[in-house]
């Protein structure tokens, strides 16, 4: 099932989730031509936050990605304060949720590296370009080494739009 991202990401900004959208929504809405079949957020680890990410969460079952049925698994607060990051399945399709990103760090951490951005008519915070590019070059798999050079490409030519602004001033 396609992941329904003009509903799930509306549901976690209604919700007032404190998340910032990273991976590969984040690069689309910068330009990136390379499709996602998921939506990574990064979430704020406070007591309050992990409450509303659950209870938002809670009416979409969510279950962990690729993992049988069956398996001793609660979607409830006490599953997140031990866990970290969560690859998930909901009804409204596949979502990862990062308490931490490799060479990123925590939503603290990345929360000065974004920009606001509309999506579906909710402003997020969104990971910037550079930072983007930090955590995919750290991650280093194939598919993410691939983004980079795309990403680092759209960087180029802002600059150089950038660039050819100012001259024409």
């Amino acid at each position: 099932m396609p992941t329904q991202f003009d509903k799930l990401i509306p549901l976690l900004s209604q919700a007032a989730v404190e998340f910032i959208i990273v991976g590969g929504v984040a690069a689309r809405s910068h330009g990136s031509a390379r499709l996602t079949d998921d939506l990574d957020i990064a979430y704020r680890r406070s007591n309050e936050n992990i409450a509303k990410l659950v209870t938002a969460l809670a009416p979409l079952d969510p279950y962990l990605r690729g993992a049988p049925r069956g398996l001793p698994f609660q979607w409830d607060i006490k599953t997140i304060h031990r866990g970290l990051n969560f690859t998930l399945i909901t009804t409204l399709g596949a979502i990862d949720l990062l308490g931490e990103i490799t060479g990123g760090g925590r939503y603290e951490d990345l929360l000065p590296h974004t920009i606001v951005q509309e999506f579906y008519g909710c402003d997020c915070n969104c990971l910037d370009v550079p930072m983007l590019i930090k955590v995919k070059r750290a991650a280093g798999r194939p598919k993410d080494l691939e983004a980079v050079a795309e990403l680092e490409a759209i960087m180029e030519m802002r600059a150089k739009a950038s660039a050819d602004l100012k001259s024409i001033d």
